[in-house]
């Protein structure tokens, strides 16, 4: 069981946003580490089969964004070599290796968020809010792992018919795959049908609208909750005063190692740690309740 996934949806839903809002901002090459190592291990700890499974995608596509900057952007004093007299330099290859952190770290937190925060609490978040555009959402939302999974379906039904899409002529594909496509969107059309039907029969858009739900803020939840906005407060302050700025362009800025910089680092390592010690504790927990047994 996943300890995080146990808490409250506001507590989850903060602590994503906050990590996700100032993952886009902050390009300064210690938070950057510190993002893409906490991202990494939060996937491992709630999407490990899954996650290494997805590395395969994750590493080309971070390899791809850093080698395209240095390609397009020739800014920088220090110069490795030339091409076509457009000159490839050390600051243009880093700056490609940092955007490239920052957007694969991005990916993995919405992945983790994908994992932790399902369709009842994102209705429960945002229902009372705007009921249309959560319903909404949340339709659509659920409709991607669905069309996954029916047209897999339909895959492996037309390849016993003998309409395998992978085999054959270049014909016969096409055919194939404009069929799956078809029964696809046939299916896609008939559910729609039968969602609209169900909602109207459930009495939806008649009245004030009630809702239910099991979701109890508890004391722990204030408590980690009131951790997260104190460290972003804390991470958004050292924002303010310059601490997370860094230049890569005309040449590098100066790390600072100082006692005041060190402490806003911790500061936003502890707050992407949060699922973290959280995960660790829960298992703790749960081995030493195993151990009495």
């Amino acid at each position: 069981m996943k300890s995080f996934e146990t808490f409250h949806p506001l507590v989850i839903f903060a602590f994503f946003a906050a990590a996700i809002g100032l993952s886009m901002f902050f390009m300064h090459p210690a938070y950057l580490v510190i993002t893409i190592f906490l991202a990494v291990s939060l996937n491992i700890a709630l999407r490990r089969g899954q996650f290494f499974k997805d590395w395969k995608l994750y590493v080309p596509l971070f390899f791809l964004m850093a080698i395209i900057n240095p390609l397009i952007s020739h800014n920088g004093k220090l110069v490795l070599f030339y091409i076509n007299y457009n000159a490839i330099t050390v600051e243009a290859i880093v700056y490609g290796l940092s955007i490239a952190t920052m957007i694969v770290s991005i990916i993995l937190w919405f992945s983790c968020y994908n994992e932790t925060i399902t369709t009842d609490k994102f209705i429960y978040l945002f229902g009372k809010i705007s009921p249309v555009f959560s319903l909404t959402l949340s339709i659509s939302l659920r409709l991607v792992p669905r069309f996954q999974q029916q047209l897999h379906k339909i895959s492996n039904a037309q390849k016993v018919i003998g309409m395998d899409y992978r085999s054959g002529s270049l014909l016969h594909r096409i055919k194939c795959t404009i069929r799956i496509i078809s029964i696809l969107i046939t299916w896609a059309l008939d559910n729609a049908i039968d969602t609209a039907d169900s909602m109207k029969a459930r009495g939806y858009g008649i009245g004030k609208r009630t809702s239910f739900s099991l979701f109890i803020f508890e004391r722990r939840d204030g408590i980690v909750l009131l951790f997260i906005m104190f460290l972003l407060m804390v991470n958004i302050w050292a924002s303010i005063i310059g601490t997370t700025t860094f230049y890569f362009y005309p040449t590098f800025s100066i790390i600072q190692w100082d006692l005041k910089n060190i402490l806003f680092y911790c500061s936003y390592f502890l707050l992407l740690a949060i699922p973290i010690i959280i995960e660790i504790k829960g298992g703790i927990e749960w081995k030493l309740l195993k151990s009495k047994m």
